[in-house]
């Protein structure tokens, strides 16, 4: 079976990268369970509030964050395929799609016990009914990815 050659040269550049993007996402996996982010109680603490753990790592993450993608556009670091890299200005509205997109993903976390961030991290950990999460997650991005022409944006 031969597959299809990638249309740009970015495309290209990408798929040459994927060992890299792989390596990265499993240290990035082994950091998310070694730091205990994957942690059930940690995640029940933090959406009970009875915790600050999970909270500092996420305000320790934007203050390292914000001034590091602030540097890389003021220097026009370009990134591994070549681009660019900026952060594009969005406009936050108010609305109850806000509302209602939160909910929806709040409620998922909490039954889940996992935000989808750390869901392969947890298969690997060996937490193996996460995949029915993992397919519930893939099944919701089907789910937008067909409905999106419909929804107000």
């Amino acid at each position: 079976m031969t597959t299809a050659a990638p249309s740009t040269p970015a495309a290209a550049a990408r798929e040459r990268l994927l060992p890299a993007y792989l390596a990265a996402g499993v240290l990035f996996g082994i950091v998310l369970t070694k730091g205990e982010l994957t942690s059930w109680f940690r995640i029940q603490e933090a959406l009970r509030f009875d915790g600050l753990y999970l909270y500092e790592v996420f305000a320790s993450a934007l203050v390292v964050a914000m001034p590091l993608f602030r540097l890389l556009e003021r220097r026009r670091v370009r990134s591994l395929t070549g681009e660019l890299i900026a952060v594009p200005p969005k406009a936050l509205g108010r609305g109850r799609r806000y509302v209602f997109g939160g909910a929806i993903f709040g409620l998922a976390w909490g039954v889940a016990g996992a935000c989808p961030g750390p869901l392969f991290a947890l298969l690997g950990a060996g937490v193996g009914v996460i995949a029915v999460m993992i397919l519930g997650a893939m099944a919701g991005t089907w789910v937008y990815g067909y409905l999106r022409p419909t929804l107000p944006h």
